[in-house]
């Protein structure tokens, strides 16, 4: 019976076709009929059936030039009737006065001046254009939209902007049961508390788009935590009368689960012994809380080995079984469907060269078509910073086993200003930052900032391509120049500085970055300083080779909670007035006790000896870091030549530290720590008469973190363990600092 419907089809199909001698087209103004002909693929002397006629009408539908299109074909002529779209003349910004929002917001609407009016989209660009406002702080923008009508069909596109006040957050609640202190849910989030310095910080406006991404960002940090069930049940603002607005959060943190149990399911296709060696990544997770990024990092060792045995076609799944306090986790590895990438088509880039975007995919046309490519491709857009949202669809292309990608990018402002300030027992600071992200639309990150404190005036222009030649390799350069008045070390200096590197990843979670770097320093010793001292005066050039070796097994890099850090730095002269070799290692290891008791374990140790029998200058030996060995003034530990610290030629230090459970109601804003500092600084190479100051001090203490009503403030509270009799004790130390 089928068969005779199928026939039957055709038969009408056939009979109902007609061939097309010629065509005539009714209503066109701006378009020609030659174009028509080509937009809609018609051929003369072709038979048409009505399916085919429908072919056209869409193609001419998708140019976006017509309103109505009718289409009839009798006795071989192919009638077009159109209607033209009104063709937009300008589009105007009332209400603003910015011309670089006004620059923004016509780069990110559907319509444009010259092309077709559809009204359809103009909802659509009010509500963008609300969204940019929102963005800007301002919650309650009013827009509306007028068009004014000419001859020849063409039209002036008016939108009127009411932007009101911004709408400021004056207090952010954490509420429910959310097991984790409220300050580090803070350190979370984007949204900030406004206060009279923040005036630089745009965050502090309420904006949906920041809300929406709190909501993200709590959920992740509460599952790589191990609360697997975390909701965010609400996030409300109650907008008062003076325009400020309060930001409560209601978190259900639920359960804290750990991995008890790795499986895997292989698809008969393919050979189970490639994949065997998962189980020893299986060993190194089994046991410890559930998180997100342990996940990943599993799935990316299953990456690398279907890459080194060339596999196609490959997809993988994760299957979460949820028991009392347990999570079992089954990965799935199967053969996908086997299509091909056709095209990969780029939207709404105006700023952004194509070449970046297309830098950051894991998939080119002609490659197998992956869904879990594709999705690390969008993560690694989003983690450029120069985009908003980020949409894709895949659709089917010309044939069954090929894939056509869109990918719709919002792009969003690229450059920041900040700007921060403190004042403590070590005196006062300023800093300003201009940086760009994305320069030029290549990708670049541009940044220039200046810094002054009590000893020394700063400044420096960095340049980083974070994928130069789609390597994926980091290229950054710099210049800089610091003015420092060294009291305390009996000397001043000025150095002038370049630079050029690269950063990579050499194997997983192993970072190599060689640099070639230039320094000039100009070195005046003070009148009081001794007479081996005052011959280290006079300028001083050196090209060094500097290079690191990094392993990186943090949970996260902002705020860790497990895993370490391992760095390995050494310079090497190529050319110095001086020449010197150089070598720093440091260690920095966390573990998490509980939701709220965070302790790590860190290690610092470094050395510099001349080369060829010069000795080091005062310039470049060595000060310990005031938050290596606390208890002590900054730069008052060590060798002493008369009365002048003048740094040794090795430093160590050994710190334990630990944040204590919530001792203050959460009300207080205020954290409590412990610490446990040892250190040494010791070796004189330029004067042996004076001592080394080989001795082993340690302190003690606890350290505060408060946000007070006018600032950030940090206390530490010390006692001296050991010490040298030269070495000039600390026993407080506060300091007031933020960012505006």
């Amino acid at each position: 019976m089928n068969k005779y419907l199928i026939l039957f089809f055709l038969m009408f199909s056939a009979v109902n076709a007609e061939v097309i001698k010629s065509v005539q087209v009714d209503g066109n103004f701006k378009i020609s009929d030659d174009t028509i002909i080509v937009y809609g693929d018609i051929n003369i002397n072709a038979n048409y059936n009505s399916s085919e006629l429908n072919e056209i009408l869409k193609k001419l539908y998708s140019t976006d030039f017509f309103e109505t299109i009718d289409l009839s074909l009798k006795n071989g002529l192919l009638k077009i009737n159109v209607k033209e779209y009104q063709t937009i003349n300008a589009i105007e910004i009332e209400g603003e006065k910015t011309e670089k929002i006004k620059v923004a917001i016509l780069e990110r609407l559907d319509l444009k001046e010259k092309d077709s009016f559809i009204k359809s989209k103009l909802s659509d660009d009010i509500n963008k254009i609300k969204k940019i406002y929102a963005s800007l702080g301002f919650t309650f923008v009013n827009v509306e939209a007028k068009i004014e009508n000419f001859d020849d069909n063409r039209l002036n596109l008016i939108f009127f902007v009411e932007k009101g006040n911004k709408t400021k957050i004056k207090n952010i609640y954490f509420i429910g049961d959310k097991k984790i202190k409220d300050r580090r849910l803070r350190d979370i989030i984007v949204s900030e508390e406004h206060k009279f310095w923040k005036f630089l910080s745009k965050n502090t406006n309420l904006s949906e788009s920041n809300l929406t991404l709190d909501k993200s960002l709590l959920i992740k940090y509460y599952k790589s935590r191990g609360y697997y069930d975390v909701q965010v049940i609400s996030s409300s603002a109650e907008i008062n009368q003076s325009n400020g607005t309060s930001l409560t959060f209601n978190i259900n943190a639920g359960k804290r689960y750990k991995i008890t149990k790795i499986s895997t399911d292989v698809d008969p296709v393919f050979d189970k012994n490639i994949f065997i060696p998962l189980n020893n990544e299986y060993k190194k997770v089994i046991g410890k809380y559930y998180s997100p990024l342990h996940v990943k990092d599993l799935l990316d060792e299953l990456d690398i080995m279907i890459s080194n045995n060339d596999l196609q076609f490959v997809e993988h799944s994760v299957n979460a079984i949820v028991k009392d306090k347990s999570i079992e986790l089954k990965i799935n590895i199967f053969e996908g469907e086997k299509n091909l990438v056709e095209r990969i088509n780029i939207f709404g880039n105006s700023v952004t060269n194509e070449s970046v975007i297309r830098g950051e995919l894991l998939l080119d046309e002609g490659d197998p078509f992956s869904s879990l490519r594709l999705d690390k491709s969008i993560a690694q857009l989003k983690a450029r910073r120069i985009f908003g949202e980020i949409k894709k669809t895949v659709k089917e292309g010309s044939n069954k086993d090929l894939k056509i990608i869109d990918i719709t990018l919002e792009e969003k402002p690229t450059g920041e200003i900040s700007a921060g300030a403190g004042v403590g027992t070590n005196g006062g600071s300023v800093a300003f930052d201009v940086t760009e992200n994305n320069w030029l639309g290549r990708g670049i990150e541009l940044s220039s900032n200046l810094e002054v404190d009590a000893e020394s005036l700063k400044g420096g222009i960095f340049v980083t391509n974070p994928n130069y030649n789609f390597s994926g390799n980091e290229l950054n350069a710099n210049f800089s120049a610091s003015d420092n008045d060294k009291t305390d070390s009996g000397y001043k200096n000025k150095i002038i500085s370049t630079g050029i590197g690269t950063r990579f990843e050499q194997y997983k979670d192993i970072y190599l970055s060689p640099r070639i770097t230039l320094t000039r320093d100009s070195l005046s010793v003070s009148e009081t300083g001794s007479a081996s001292l005052k011959k280290q005066a006079g300028n001083f050039t050196d090209l060094t080779f500097d290079y690191g070796i990094g392993i990186d097994k943090r949970d996260r890099a902002f705020m860790p909670t497990n895993g370490y850090v391992s760095n390995f730095a050494q310079q090497v002269p190529l050319y110095a007035d001086s020449p010197f070799l150089k070598n720093t290692y440091s260690y920095s290891g966390y573990n998490s006790f509980g939701a709220d008791v965070i302790g790590s374990v860190k290690f610092y140790t470094s050395a510099i000896n001349g080369l060829g029998g010069d000795d080091v200058r005062i310039s470049k030996r060595i000060i310990m870091p005031n938050s290596r060995l606390r208890g002590f003034e900054a730069g008052k530990i060590g060798p002493k030549d008369g009365k002048d610290f003048v740094g040794g030629n090795y430093a160590s230090a050994l710190n334990f530290e630990s944040n204590l459970p919530n001792l203050f109601p959460e009300s207080t804003k205020l954290d409590i720590g412990l610490f446990l500092d040892i250190g040494n600084v010791w070796g004189v190479d330029y004067d042996k008469k004076i001592d080394d100051s080989n001795k082993i001090r340690s302190s003690t203490g606890l350290n505060a973190s408060w946000t007070s009503p006018v600032g950030p403030m940090s206390f530490i509270f010390s006692k001296n363990i050991a010490k040298a009799a030269t070495d000039v004790t600390e026993g407080f130390n506060f300091r007031l600092g933020t960012t505006f």
